[in-house]
């Protein structure tokens, strides 16, 4: 079943050069539980093609369809409920609270949802192999572990959908494998569709498909 269904997407932002046209008409399809890489160099429009399909940012002009809806035709009230119970995110940055413990960081994101069965937070950690460290804040951990945080929280949620902008751009290689296996694992558990960005060519191991975009077009 196709979740994700792009059509004739195009996408400018304007620069101190004048317009920038950084999506050129991307068509794109998504099934239901496949794990998508989507590859280029740095520029290309990958993330922007992710923040799109996030609804964190909007097409100039194309469909964006997600389990038959289009995001085109959402309200900013629409888009936020979207967002918030459809979509979790996995930066490069980890981007977790400095000031919350690992299971509170993960709890959080069950609060913004509206979820009161925060007992779904300590699960989830456990899943990410964090259960020996939940109490500890993000400056205790290993750049490996933020990112493990990062995983379980916005797989707590249960979202149609996780995106992922160079999920292990700051890590290094070894621990970079280890993420991508996590995910691998998370995503042939769940059935949880899944859409990374990258120019990393090791994700290629672990995709179901590879979607190559280079000038704002698929390749």
């Amino acid at each position: 079943m196709v979740l994700v269904e792009l059509k004739g997407v195009f996408k400018s932002y304007d620069d101190e050069g004048g317009e920038v046209e950084v999506l050129r008409g991307v068509d794109l399809k998504v099934e239901e539980g496949e794990l998508v890489v989507i590859m280029g160099p740095s520029g290309c429009g990958k993330t922007t093609l992710l923040n799109i399909i996030a609804g964190i940012d909007h097409p100039d002009r194309g469909t964006v369809k997600v389990g038959g809806k289009d995001l085109a035709r959402m309200n900013e009230k629409q888009l936020g409920n979207y967002r918030k119970n459809s979509v979790g995110y996995v930066f490069q940055f980890f981007n977790l609270i400095p000031t919350l413990t690992a299971l509170e960081n993960v709890e959080l994101g069950l609060q913004i949802k509206g979820d009161k069965n925060l007992a779904k937070a300590k699960e989830m950690l456990k899943d990410v192999g964090l259960a020996d460290k939940m109490n500890r804040f993000p400056s205790r951990l290993s750049g490996g572990e933020q990112q493990r945080v990062a995983i379980a929280r916005a797989m707590a949620k249960s979202p149609q959908i996780v995106v992922g902008d160079e999920p292990t751009g700051n890590l290094d290689q070894g621990t970079s494998a280890d993420i991508l296996g996590l995910i691998r694992k998370m995503n042939k558990a769940s059935g949880t569709t899944f859409i990374l960005a990258t120019h990393d060519v090791g994700y290629q191991k672990v995709a179901s498909r590879v979607v190559v975009i280079k000038a704002g077009k698929i390749v």
